[in-house]
């Protein structure tokens, strides 16, 4: 059985996809350090994650609105 690996930028930029966000992921989408991505959910700052057992997961479309509402918040200001 093959996997394949998805680019979690390509996947946002194309609709959503057939999978979750890793923290990882999410700091490879954003280019921030991935311990950044983990004071953000310490914070309550970053966008909203939940847990899969001990495996912590972004839902892509979530990931896409906190985006879009940081954006909107700059343009704002």
């Amino acid at each position: 059985m093959a996997t394949s690996t998805t680019d979690p930028r390509s996947t946002l930029r194309s609709g959503l996809p057939d999978r979750y966000l890793t923290p990882a992921d999410l700091a490879d989408l954003l280019a921030v350090p991935l311990e950044t991505v983990y004071q953000w959910r310490k914070k309550r700052t970053g966008p909203p994650g939940f847990r899969v057992g001990k495996h912590l997961r972004y839902d892509p479309a979530a990931v896409r609105q906190w985006v879009n509402e940081r954006a909107v918040a700059d343009t704002a200001a």
